[in-house]
């Protein structure tokens, strides 16, 4: 049955749309209206059935809890989609405090991509979190030798900008990707820690081969 509500639920030019752009990155309601042009009613019923057939959830943002993001289940897509490229200089990987996820995610990047990257902070912090080195050592991963750093000092306009931080996409809103994984820092456990490498080497490995060198 839900075979059928996935394949029913792309059938609508619309919805489909909204799974393409929910396809590299997590969206709000209000960014999905604003990018599709639809008015509030219409994106409201198409995310009824995307939600309905169980092929995009919702959860509250960590840093405004009126505020929601949409993730795409790409389990259920059987190769559906259209799976077009980006092509960029390099990736640049940003959360608030630049300590963990911004650093675990660039390095995982660079396991898997000849593509250049980085990470910063929207207001970074002093030091590498511990949980972090400890969860990158126990996948034998090397996190990058630096210091947290601000994303003014970083940033280029030709970079591909992806948040990985609710509380930071919500604050540059300059037309980045977003993943909105949960804050590590906060939990301060080593469960914490896991999942959010998880998350995260889970959607580097789905978009490391889609984007290119510029």
């Amino acid at each position: 049955m839900q075979r059928a509500a996935v394949h029913a639920a792309l059938g609508d030019p619309a919805r489909l749309g909204i799974v393409d752009l929910l396809m590299f990155g997590d969206r709000s309601p209000g960014e999905l209206q604003a990018e599709l042009d639809m008015p509030s009613n219409l994106m409201a019923h198409h995310l009824r059935v995307l939600e309905g057939s169980g092929l995009v959830g919702r959860h509250r943002s960590e840093a405004d809890r009126r505020r929601s993001y949409l993730q795409l289940n790409r389990a259920l897509l059987g190769g559906l989609l259209s799976r077009g490229g980006l092509v960029a200089p390099r990736v640049v990987f940003v959360c608030t405090a630049n300590s963990a996820r911004s650093h675990l995610a660039d390095a995982l990047w660079r396991r898997v991509s000849s593509v250049p990257s980085t990470s910063a902070g929207t207001h970074p912090a002093d030091r590498v979190a511990s949980g972090a080195i400890d969860v990158a050592r126990r996948h034998g991963v090397d996190l990058p030798d630096v210091q947290p750093r601000a994303l003014d000092a970083v940033a280029d306009g030709r970079d591909l900008v992806i948040t990985v931080c609710d509380r930071a996409h919500e604050e540059i809103r300059n037309g980045s990707l977003h993943w909105s994984v949960p804050d590590p820092v906060a939990a301060g456990t080593a469960a914490a820690f896991e999942h959010a490498f998880e998350l995260l080497a889970e959607r580097i490995g789905e978009l490391a081969p889609l984007v290119a060198a510029a």
